[in-house]
């Protein structure tokens, strides 16, 4: 049941979006902000590049985690279903969510190809 390639193990994502930024209810706009970047000059700290390979790598593992938890569910292991459940769905959202950027940065890249210098 697993969605992509095998990639390494992070860890989930928790109060974590897949960029990696904390949404904690308190922080207002600043919650859609990775950490760090409010002082940032250019040039500095990670690169797109980093935030994407960091999301993916996200995904990947909740995609994992939920594998494992499906798997301990059907062989009798002590989990509970709801929990199965959530996992599956979470790795579910944030599969379809990581597809729905790849889409938008293909089309992107496709608009750019076709500009006419």
């Amino acid at each position: 049941m697993s969605y992509i390639p095998s990639l390494t193990s992070i860890g989930s994502l928790g109060a974590q979006g897949a960029g990696g930024a904390n949404f904690a209810p308190s922080q207002g706009i600043n919650a859609l902000q990775p950490p760090g970047v409010g002082n940032l000059q250019q040039g500095e700290g990670p690169s797109f590049k980093d935030y994407l390979l960091d999301s993916i790598k996200q995904v990947n593992t909740m995609q994992q985690d939920a594998d494992k938890a499906v798997e301990t569910l059907f062989t009798g292991g002590d989990v509970n279903p709801a929990e199965v459940l959530t996992a599956v769905q979470k790795a579910d959202l944030a599969f379809r969510m990581m597809m729905q950027i790849r889409n938008k940065l293909v089309s992107a890249y496709e608009d750019i190809q076709n500009i006419r210098i």
